[in-house]
């Protein structure tokens, strides 16, 4: 309470002779009868008050206390950035006028039914503090009995009387302007999906009439404005479709002669030479000659269009070619379509520095050469080489380690679903994707790993927020050569690690399920969902007789899915907290004991529990640095991951962002090891391996977790990332001994600096 009190005189003294300092308003509401969505109108109202005060955390003003301390002659570089980054200027009593925000109260309250409503202020003036007290006084409101369409002989007001059914109007609903408003968009957007082209908002007129009940009720009435254009009251037809495939923007349009047209259904197709086979894209096109004009249709069109990936430009033109047919009742429409494509081909090519949690560090080149629209049909092949060298920079046994690493690869990407036509979708139309690739990672001292992958797949958007991708054949196949003696020391005496390398061919299934609601930048709480299945090896097994190999190659055979969800909780200047859930289980069967090695689940590093390097916790409680390994190669991992992330991002100036976060997670093993174990049992790396690792019913006491903050330079979403965290738990500890002082605490490693590209959620 001292405190608070040296501190409010310290904020008092900054305020100018003459003012005080502005600390909020209160809202109270007195009604008539009981209401039920009380507490909704007292916070629509209580948001109409202006202006906002200085904000408060714990009874105090830091935000304002910064910005006093920054105005002085010389304020020092530490409040002045303090200012910058959090400092808001001082709300006065001066800036607030109490009969604005009375008035805006009144016609709130005029807008939810409360008519003749009466409000009232009062002013509270303490020293140099002042705070206002609102009051509002509400009638009984008025509340709808009927909702009704005025007849009328034109073909518009049956297509109206055809909606209402689906109104959200209800009778014994409180008048709500908002409500009539929305009705009204919502109409307006039936009659342009029903044809009429020139229907618009502001014709719809809504009359409300009292004059029948001594209580308040009133019959809701809809009708056209009166002298209504005959274009607006009348449906169109699109009687002629004109698409022009390779459109330039520059308007060099080319006149419709017999050479240059091309005529599928009815449809003109205008190319000087073929750029896109007119039968291919007459299939993304969701109307057809005689259709009745419909907005909602005209934009899915066009973003089926922009989709394909070959253009830059689509615009789909609509000309009224007759307003009044012979009948009087409806009128004629053109359409034109005009794509304007992408460049045919492109080089990119990307200059990479990495930088690894487990100090390994070097440079890296990508270069990507893309063909598009390369069989006319909006096909885009693409061919990517990549190289890079790493270095373990770190001090000790590993100090000489290096990797090199390369690969290319090949991509088909075809704007449809083999053999399936596109105009069987709707939303949008799902893509082929082939993929053929080589890689190699060749770790000094250690090995060479070789491998080949392909796939065939599909992805596709269910809608704004559902994106899926299904792969029905995936392939890999890897081969490790150049095995020195030094690691295949370690391969003996770690059979569970020997056994995830010898599964060379992983074929099977994946599958993407993603839920995104981060992009929609309106949303205030968006949610974020994906899960991924992986099944393998069930179809060698069946074409091999349940052989345990294929080709001479053993293959490997598992299920595999994982599931991560997160919250975003969005406010004012791009302030984000994120919460985070993830969860991933593999299972092992038939031909395998173990997951394949590339797919194991780790934990630790810049995208995951940050206070720990890559790879360098679990299984359980399992401690790999007081095993007697030649080398600290061993990657430790298990079959099931649990992780748990909180972060709080906010901008600190310009393009310069910082977060605070707690990371908690680990891996275990589950399953049946026996014939592992007993091999483990003979080698000299690991006794308690599986001891340690597995998964039981005291799992919560293997968790770790690590705090810490960080910053993030963020240019047009193009995110480079330094984290430095610390461990607040470590589960390889003594049990007695698993809790530290983060940053502070006397064990080793107590500090791990991460550096990313991304957010890491």
């Amino acid at each position: 309470m001292v405190f608070l009190l040296i501190y409010s005189c310290g904020i008092e003294k900054y305020i100018p002779e003459g003012e005080q300092l502005y600390t909020g308003a209160e809202l109270e509401l007195e009604t008539v009868s009981d209401l039920k969505d009380i507490k909704e109108v007292k916070t629509e109202l209580f948001n109409l008050i202006e202006p906002s005060p200085n904000a408060t955390f714990l009874g105090m003003k830091p935000a304002l206390f910064f910005h006093y301390k920054a105005q002085r002659e010389k304020p020092g570089f530490f409040y002045k950035f303090l200012n910058k980054s959090f400092g808001e200027e001082p709300v006065y009593f001066s800036d607030v006028n109490t009969e604005r925000v009375e008035e805006l109260i009144l016609n709130r309250l005029d807008n939810n039914g409360f008519f003749y409503s009466r409000s009232d202020s009062e002013t509270t003036i303490d020293g140099k503090f002042a705070s206002v007290n609102y009051s509002a006084s509400l009638p009984e409101a008025y509340v709808l009995e009927n909702y009704n369409l005025e007849s009328d002989s034109l073909p518009i007001y049956k297509e109206i009387e055809k909606m209402l059914p689906e109104t959200a109007l209800v009778k014994g609903d409180r008048f709500d302007l908002d409500l009539l408003k929305a009705e009204r968009v919502r109409l307006n957007n039936g009659l342009k999906q029903r044809g009429y082209y020139n229907s618009q908002e502001d014709l719809l007129i809504f009359e409300a009439d009292t004059n029948q009940y001594k209580n308040k009720k009133f019959d809701l009435f809809l009708r056209l404005k009166k002298d209504v254009p005959a274009r607006a009251s009348i449906p169109y037809t699109i009687d002629s479709i004109t698409v022009y495939p390779n459109y330039s923007i520059e308007g060099d349009t080319l006149p419709l002669i017999k050479n240059n047209v091309t005529q599928v259904d009815s449809i003109d197709f205008v190319q000087n030479e073929l750029y896109f086979k007119p039968e291919l894209l007459k299939s993304y096109l969701l109307f057809n000659e005689g259709d009745l004009y419909d907005a909602s249709i005209s934009k899915q069109t066009s973003n089926r269009l922009s989709a394909l990936g070959s253009y830059k430009y689509v615009n789909i033109q609509y000309t009224e070619l007759d307003t009044t047919a012979t009948d009087g009742d409806s009128g004629s429409l053109a359409a034109n379509i005009y794509l304007a494509p992408l460049t045919k081909r492109s080089i990119r090519a990307e200059l990479q520095a990495i930088t690894k949690s487990n100090g390994f560090t070097g440079p890296g080149i990508l270069l990507t050469h893309s063909n598009r629209n390369v069989f006319n049909g909006g096909e885009t092949f693409s061919v990517s080489a990549n190289f890079s060298y790493e270095s373990q920079l770190s001090s000790g046994n590993n100090s000489s380690l290096s990797s090199i690493a390369g690969g290319i690869s090949a991509d088909l990407i075809i704007p449809r679903s083999i053999p399936f036509s596109p105009s069987r979708f709707k939303y949008a139309v799902p893509k082929t994707k082939i993929s053929l690739g080589l890689d190699f990672l060749q770790r000094s001292q250690l090995f060479t790993l070789n491998s080949v992958n392909g796939s065939f797949g599909y992805t596709w958007k269910e809608n704004q927020y559902v994106y899926h991708q299904l792969d029905p054949i995936s392939i890999n196949y890897s081969r490790l050569t150049n095995v020195t003696d030094e690691f295949q020391t370690i391969l003996d005496d770690n059979p569970f690690l020997s056994l995830s390398f010898e599964q060379q061919f992983i074929a099977g299934l994946l599958y993407n399920f993603t839920y995104d609601e981060v992009s929609n930048i309106n949303k205030e709480y968006p949610v974020y969902f994906a899960t991924n299945f992986d099944l393998a090896g069930n179809m060698l097994n069946l074409v091999s007789g349940s052989s345990k190999t294929i080709f001479g190659s053993e293959y490997a055979q598992y299920a595999k899915v994982d599931a991560d969800f997160r919250f975003y909780m969005r406010w004012q200047k791009e302030r984000t907290l994120v919460s985070r859930i993830y969860a991933g289980w593999g299972l092992p069967y038939g031909n395998s004991q173990t997951l394949p090695f590339v797919k194991q689940f780790y934990s630790g590093g810049p995208y995951s529990v940050r206070a720990f390097n890559i790879r360098s916790l679990g299984p359980g409680n399992f401690n790999a640095q007081t095993e007697n390994a030649t080398t600290d190669y061993f990657d430790q991992s298990g079959n099931l991951k649990l992780e748990a992330n909180v972060e709080y991002r906010f901008p600190l100036f310009s393009y310069l962002k910082g977060a605070f976060f707690i990371d908690a997670g680990n891996v275990w093993l589950t399953g049946n090891y026996s014939d592992i174990e007993d091999d483990q049992l003979t080698s000299s790396f690991s006794q308690n391996l599986f001891t340690d690792g597995k998964f039981e019913k005291d799992w919560l006491k293997e968790v770790a977790a690590g705090v810490g903050f960080g910053l993030r330079l963020d240019i047009q979403n193009f995110v480079i990332r330094l984290d430095l965290a610390s461990p607040l738990r470590v589960p390889y500890l003594p049990e007695n001994n698993r809790w530290n002082v983060p940053f502070f605490g006397n064990i080793d490693n107590n500090m791990t600096l991460n550096f990313a590209i991304g957010y890491p959620f």
